[in-house]
């Protein structure tokens, strides 16, 4: 994604902090997946919680994407944009009965149930509705996706799935409710994973697993391998596209797949991360001790990720005027030490009211803005939009 390509006039015309999202970056990342995707059994689902921008949602509507929700929230925004119900599921590690009860109602094509409580509760609460829940469980293969460990979520001691060793008594437990259709098995890893490694060995797991279900006579129709591919945060244009080719290979070489199942993926960061830019002034440059800070007018508050996971996003000066380059700590104005988004980082001299681009910010940005210190909301504008005002 280049922004330069536009007027820096029209860019500066606008009210920052804003999120800006290259739609052609996003419609040439979709149809690399689905090149790489093109057999019937295979099923990609869009995580919403990377980002859930109307114009996003509504491009994936169009390709054809299915939708992975977390929350009742997300399951109505994929429904709003178009997202039919059949190829919507619904995971996270707790449901709330409003949740349950309104993707019941909506007729979702399935719940990936993470506990026995909650297996129990859909069942309660189908029966109440009169309906049937598909159900997949989610199975903790105890696989190390060697990410950062806020974004790992396959390991024993992680909060999410049902333990390996409690898997058949809850298939069984899923075959024997009233209100349940068991369908298969449920898988996610981690997050931001660029090594192929953690994939493979995830395929051999899953395939022991499906084979001890079916061993006890138990069919096992669906199969989701989740998602967790990641991007490059250090050289956003030299890799805008994700390797989808060797992702989906791994899974078409080492998973055993039987005639009519079905695999899905839930691809969220790889889809939308590289479209996003996060928009922002320097409000001053102000000289320390030892340091020069750049002080910009977005922070914590509009892209969290450094903060939270001491993430690294490129930043550009898309008004820099020399090529001679400083060194700057740059950091938001929100009213804690962490809000800082890079530390002696070098780029060309900056300038009070210059524009910066924080790049590879379309995953886990605006979805994640909050309004400590009662700070607004970023906004977000595409490039389809600026292109019919050019």
């Amino acid at each position: 994604m280049t922004i330069s390509r536009f007027p820096i006039e029209k860019l500066q015309s606008l009210s920052t902090p804003f999120y800006y999202y290259d739609m052609e970056l996003l419609r040439s990342t979709i149809k690399a997946v689905r090149q790489q995707a093109q057999e019937p059994n295979l099923h990609v689902h869009y995580a919403l919680k990377a980002c859930v921008a109307p114009p996003v949602l509504q491009q994936m509507a169009k390709s054809g994407f299915g939708a992975d929700c977390v929350s009742g929230g997300e399951v109505d925004a994929a429904l709003k944009a178009g997202i039919p119900p059949e190829k919507i599921v619904f995971a996270g590690v707790a449901k709330a009965d409003w949740e349950i009860r309104l993707a019941l109602e909506r007729n979702i094509y399935c719940f990936n149930v993470e506990s026995l409580p909650e297996l129990e509760n859909i069942n309660l609460l189908a029966g109440e509705t009169g309906k049937r829940a598909r159900v997949a469980l989610r199975i903790n293969p105890n696989v190390d996706a060697h990410t950062h460990r806020y974004i790992t979520t396959g390991l024993q001691e992680d909060k999410f799935g049902i333990a390996m060793q409690d898997m058949l008594p809850a298939v069984k437990r899923c075959v024997a409710l009233p209100n349940i259709d068991f369908i298969g098995l449920h898988f996610h890893i981690g997050s931001q994973i660029t090594d192929m490694n953690p994939y493979k060995e995830l395929c051999l797991r899953i395939n022991e697993l499906v084979n001890q279900v079916e061993i006890s006579g138990i069919r096992v129709d669906y199969i989701n391998v989740g998602g967790g591919l990641g991007v490059d945060y250090e050289e956003p244009d030299q890799h805008a596209i994700p390797d989808f080719r060797s992702y989906f290979d791994i899974f078409r070489r080492y998973l055993h797949v039987r005639t009519d199942q079905q695999v899905h993926f839930e691809l969220g960061r790889s889809l939308v991360a590289q479209m996003g830019s996060l928009m922002t002034r320097v409000l001053y440059i102000k000289q320390g001790v030892d340091k020069q800070f750049c002080i910009i007018d977005a922070g914590m508050t509009e892209l969290i990720r450094p903060a939270l996971y001491h993430a690294f996003h490129k930043i550009e000066n898309l008004s820099a005027i020399t090529a001679t380059e400083e060194l700057y700590d740059v950091v938001g104005p929100i009213c804690e030490s962490s809000d800082v988004f890079l530390t002696h980082y070098r780029m060309p001299a900056t300038r009070r009211g210059d524009l910066l681009a924080i790049r590879t910010a379309g995953a886990y940005g605006e979805t994640m803005a909050s309004g400590y210190n009662l700070r607004r909301l970023p906004g977000h504008v595409t490039s389809d939009e600026l292109n019919k005002n050019i």
